[in-house]
């Protein structure tokens, strides 16, 4: 269509800017101007997302000066058009309107109101919106939706649990996968797909205080997640604009011990009606039935209102299992309603495996495992599906997965828990242990002497505790401006050690923040070797500074000397060296500190140095194996006693459970 000037025309792309202008043209361009919004457009004349404005008889057109016009006739003269009719306001006849003084602030935003004018599309961009309209319609009913928008490696493992957990309604499950399998992706997955779908709207997140902005960066990068940080600040800020402050966000991400403090904003959180609560790191939730923890009561409360529970651990058992029978019976009471009863059903596993494996492999059922079968499934109307199970073909392959979902629906955790192993998983780098013994020094033997003369009997634990953190002790009784660094060994092997590896990152754990904090000062006086602290002293922002200030590449801290705190939560995979300068008590957390590093996304064998004591510097035999360690001095009972090369103890021995 040929242009002129002063013609009328609107955008198609952009109707909130009202009536348009043509003010400038040349052979390949044309400029129209937007009164209503200030804008000017500059358009290709051959293909421009415009539609020109042309009312007929019958219409009313309002003026630039406000008055209406009841269109009788229009004329057009040498390309612009004219208006004549009767004007509403004063009932003259006869008046005429210039398209040029047409009021700009004319829009078509209904339907109806382009169709009217004639603003009609051409009919293969109507096609293509169209083919668009329904890609998108049948995306969304597929069952993958929601697992498709986040911006991380589609792992087999992690999208097998997103998409069993996420399509249910209301999921109640813990997930219980290994350090650095991705639990947190997995929450993340799942919290992302129940809120594409509309099966929850209203998301609360409670974390420990030290994963607080980790957890909000990961879920706004790989999920494009919104979630607000309540904290007492926060929280008091809101309180003024609303009668519950947490009902003014639809995703709230907020720590445990925000939440255990004040018992108005327990009520708070209770009643503000959320879909689905997500619980990292519940393995700090302890129980027991005379005094259960007051973390363990706080969740127990939103777990009876929230209807969606994700609970995270990646060592369910870390504080017995007595603790880890509670944390199911916050997912399904009903299921797990008595202790004793849960540890006789865990002694029957064996028989419950066993048949499970034999109908996964597709094997034959003898007649004791059809007899066992039919005991284990007694009452669930299985006889059809079990005379099916020897035959052939797809009947019987339906008859043993249908079976096979049955023995975990009524034996064991059933769907409640989810857990994958690094085994399980594989494709990850090796993991090399060295474990450094070192001498241990007179000054610490003596300390210990010391300390059963004053405390009498100790018990096994309490000598374990002296021997794995001995400074302690030392300056238990030294005070604490002791220097024992001026003889420990192991604190000239690590100064070695980091100066051997001047190129490497190398994150070095102790139990305690004043060893960390000892250390940093040691190895700075020193060698001048730049180190970062992390320990639960320090605010949340200083803990973040320290861990970028170690992830730097340039100008970075060469180690980061980590209390406890640093063996949970935290991604340091980009280093790949790590010494343990004293080792746990309790054996799980030494799966989570190797977790640190040993995750999913390094490419580099993950190397671990143990620093234990021995009154000879010879390498233990059988360190591969072992989770915790005490020097042979403690009395070691039989089951513990190395057996690969020695027949007496081994100097560190295993002191817990085996792997």
């Amino acid at each position: 269509m040929p242009f002129t000037l002063g013609q009328r025309w609107i955008s198609d792309t952009e109707n909130e800017l009202g009536l348009g202008t043509v003010v400038a043209q040349d052979a390949r361009m044309v400029t129209l101007l937007f009164s209503a919004s200030g804008e000017n457009r500059l358009y290709a004349r051959s293909d421009a997302p415009i539609t020109r404005v042309m009312f007929n008889p019958g219409d009313t057109v309002t003026s630039h000066e406000g008055w209406q016009l009841l269109i009788d006739t229009v004329e057009e003269t040498e390309g612009l058009l004219t208006y004549f009719g009767t004007r509403l306001d004063n009932g003259e006849t006869g008046c005429a309107l210039r398209e040029v003084l047409l009021d700009s602030k004319l829009t078509f935003s209904k339907p109806q109101d382009r169709l009217f004018a004639g603003q009609i599309d051409r009919m293969d961009r109507f096609a293509l919106r169209y083919r668009a309209r329904k890609i998108y319609s049948e995306q969304f009913r597929a069952s993958w939706n929601g697992l498709r928008g986040i911006r991380a490696s589609l792992i087999p493992h992690q999208l097998h649990i997103a998409a069993e957990v996420g399509r249910r309604h209301a999921p109640r499950v813990l997930l219980a996968d290994e350090v650095g399998l991705g639990k947190t992706i997995e929450a993340g997955m799942i919290i992302h797909q129940q809120l594409l779908t509309g099966r929850a709207e209203r998301v609360l997140i409670v974390v420990p205080e030290s994963l607080l902005h980790q957890w909000l960066v990961e879920m706004l990068r790989r999920f494009n997640l919104h979630f607000s940080i309540f904290d007492d600040e926060r929280y008091s800020q809101s309180l003024l604009d609303s009668d519950n402050p947490f009902e003014t966000e639809q995703l709230v991400l907020c720590s445990l011990d925000f939440v255990r403090r004040n018992k108005e904003r327990l009520t708070h959180l209770t009643e503000a009606e959320w879909d689905m609560l997500v619980v990292d790191e519940a393995h700090h939730l302890a129980w027991s039935d005379t005094a259960p923890s007051c973390e363990y009561q706080v969740v127990e409360q939103l777990a009876q209102h929230i209807p969606g529970v994700l609970l995270l651990t990646a060592t369910p058992e870390q504080l017995g299992m007595q603790s880890h029978f509670a944390r199911l019976r916050l997912l399904d009471p009903d299921r797990f309603h008595d202790y004793q009863a849960f540890v006789e059903e865990q002694q029957r596993y064996r028989p419950v495996a066993d048949t499970v494996a034999l109908l996964l492999n597709d094997e034959p059922l003898d007649a004791a495992a059809m007899a066992l079968l039919a005991e284990m499934l007694g009452g669930q109307n299985a006889d059809a599906l079990m005379a099916r199970v020897n035959e052939q073909g797809a009947a019987a392959e339906d008859a043993r997965r249908r079976l096979t979902a049955m023995l975990m629906d009524s034996h064991g955790t059933s769907r409640v828990m989810f857990r994958n192993t690094r085994q399980g998983v594989k494709g990850f780098p090796a993991r090399r242990l060295h474990a450094c013994a070192l001498p241990l020094p007179a000054q610490y033997q003596t300390a210990f002497k010391v300390a059963g003369i004053m405390g009498g009997k100790q018990g096994l634990d309490e000598r374990a505790r002296h021997m794995l953190y001995p400074e302690q002790i030392f300056q238990q009784f030294e005070g604490q401006n002791a220097s024992w660094w001026n003889f420990d060994p192991r604190v000239q092997w690590l100064v070695d050690f980091l100066l051997d590896q001047r190129q490497e990152k190398v994150l070095v754990i102790c139990a305690h923040a004043g060893t960390a904090l000892q250390l940093k000062q040691v190895l700075r006086e020193r060698e001048g070797i730049r180190a970062a602290v992390f320990h639960e002293g320090l605010s949340l922002v200083d803990r973040d500074r320290a861990a970028a200030y170690f992830a730097s590449t340039e100008d970075g801290a060469q180690v980061l000397l980590c209390s406890e705190i640093g063996s949970e939560g935290r991604n340091f995979q980009f280093a790949s060296q790590m010494v343990m300068f004293d080792l746990p008590f309790n054996p799980d957390l030494l799966e989570q500190r190797i977790g640190r590093l040993d995750r999913i996304g390094q490419s580099r064998d993950s190397r671990s140095m143990f620093l234990i004591w021995s009154n000879r510097r010879r390498r233990c035999y059988c360190a591969g194996t072992m989770k915790g360690w005490m020097p042979s001095s403690i009395p070691v009972p039989p089951a513990a006693r190395c057996m690969t090369r020695r027949t007496r103890p081994c100097k560190a021995i295993w002191r817990s459970r085996a792997r």
